[in-house]
């Protein structure tokens, strides 16, 4: 049998049941990969076989690597920012403890962005994750060292959120799949908010099967959330082989000459739209005419939601209290200007501005106006399309240090995947092969295609996407550590 290591997660499940592989044996191989980290994709690494995790149920004690954002009893969960280091939650995320009591065994904690605000990892307060590709490079964000961890071989899988893009992008950038679910299709209890009408966690994967064998076992009604919903049907394993009789439609404004995409990154945008047609889809130009506007509504509506939502943080309950005031004004602002990172700051301040008097209605309420007109164009291109489809980040892995100082630069990261989480529906990022940089480069670096459905369209978008796995053919093995 090959080692623990080279097997997917699902291999690994099998293999568990046969007996041919012990729980702890396998624990252990990615125990000591994990402690010998050095792309800086963790924020903590479990020291011994946890003694939670019934290893008996469905996923066998096959170990999981979890982003920070979630909280876990008893574990380190800071959320990528100095506010919260230390911070040892009293009780665990529903989605994790899903996970747990299906099965699976907590490896690890792993690093993001500062409050999941950013694309490249660089806003971590506890340094940037590199990418295992190229560790010159950034592993995409918010969900970056999720997808560093399961592209280098240092978990078999894991979770992370996607807010505007922060499970798709991370995964394109690192060569593996990543899925961001409907809106509602997964609790977020437990998940430390950023922007709660736009969070949802999803799954970081080496290949499809995996991503829908983890998220069988997290979705679902959770009465601790009340905008939870029940999921209509069991998460299958996906097994199609061809595309024949789907439709797909390729938005003009989200791909070709839109906004930033590297020719690199349309090539195999382009490449793998004529494999969906070898494989009997048809393709088809289409518009979703306000999908231009997304980026530009998504940074006025998140950090309106992430002002309210990071208000919590104040120096008197738990995390960061900075020294010693004397009022409470004064508290709460040494506290959080010493907790809170460039990037939390602009936000924070981007979003209570736009909720001020006088303003509330030129930018928030103006911005939701856009967000319904994007939810309205994809449910008029769904009438004559199964899915869309469009790059999944405009440009492969960049340079660590080249966007931190250009904020609208890093925003552009997220051009492609913002509208569907805006109308809340479900997508996910295959990769679909590589591409040298525009400034040049030695090797080509992974390019990500995104496929979006209607809500709660899950297996059918599992179904697409496992058929184009398979005829892409991607080794992902260039990003093992």
């Amino acid at each position: 049998m090959s080692a623990p290591t080279d097997l997917t997660a699902a291999q690994a499940v099998d293999a568990l049941g046969r007996g041919e592989l012990s729980a702890g044996e396998l624990f252990a191989a990615y125990r000591e990969r994990a402690a010998a980290d050095d792309l800086n994709a963790f924020a903590w690494v479990a020291d011994e076989t946890p003694a939670r995790g019934a290893v008996e149920g469905p996923l066998r004690g096959v170990p999981i690597a979890v982003k920070d954002l979630f909280c876990t009893e008893g574990v380190p969960s800071q959320a990528g920012s100095r506010i919260l280091e230390g911070y040892r939650p009293p009780y665990t995320a529903t989605a994790v403890e899903r996970l747990l009591g299906a099965g699976a065994t907590l490896l690890a904690k792993t690093n993001q962005d500062e409050f999941a605000m950013g694309s490249s990892n660089e806003n971590c307060a506890f340094g940037p994750v590199l990418n295992p590709w190229s560790r010159e490079c950034v592993p995409g964000g918010s969900s970056g060292g999720s997808a560093a961890a399961v592209a280098a071989g240092l978990a078999p899988w894991a979770i992370g959120t996607d807010t505007g893009g922060s499970n798709r992008q991370p995964a394109a950038l690192c060569g593996i799949v990543g899925l961001k679910p409907t809106y509602g299709a997964v609790s977020r209890y437990g998940m430390i908010a950023f922007a709660s009408s736009l969070d949802q966690a999803g799954p970081l994967t080496r290949d499809v099967t995996d991503a829908a064998l983890l998220l069988r076992h997290m979705v679902g009604r959770d009465p601790c959330d009340s905008t939870s919903l029940a999921f209509p049907e069991e998460i299958a394993t996906p097994t199609a082989e061809r595309l024949d009789g789907i439709r797909l439609g390729v938005p003009e404004e989200l791909s070709g000459e839109a906004e930033g995409i590297e020719p690199g990154v349309q090539e195999a945008f382009e490449r793998t739209l004529r494999t969906a047609e070898e494989l009997g889809a048809t393709v088809e130009t289409t518009r979703l005419r306000h999908a231009e506007h997304g980026l530009s509504a998504y940074y006025v509506l998140a950090p309106a939601e992430a002002s309210s939502n990071l208000a919590r943080y104040d120096g008197v309950r738990y995390g960061l209290r900075a020294g010693k005031a004397n009022d409470l004004v004064s508290l709460y602002t040494r506290t959080r200007h010493e907790g809170f990172g460039p990037e939390v700051k602009r936000r924070i301040m981007l979003g209570t501005f736009a909720l001020s008097s006088g303003y509330y209605d030129a930018y928030y309420a103006r911005a939701q106006k856009v967000r319904t007109k994007i939810a309205q164009d994809f449910a008029t291109a769904f009438e004559r399309f199964d899915f869309i489809v469009t790059p999944t980040a405009p440009t492969v892995a960049f340079g660590l240090g080249t966007k931190v100082a250009d904020p609208l630069a890093m925003y552009l990261n997220d051009y492609c995947t913002v509208p569907m989480s805006l109308a809340g529906l479900p997508a996910i990022s295959i990769p679909n092969g590589l591409a040298v940089p525009p400034q040049g480069g030695q090797v080509g670096l992974p390019t990500g295609f995104q496929i979006a459905g209607p809500a709660f369209s899950e297996n059918a978008i599992l179904d697409a996407a496992h058929a184009l796995e398979g005829a892409i053919g991607f080794d992902a093995g260039g990003g093992r550590a």
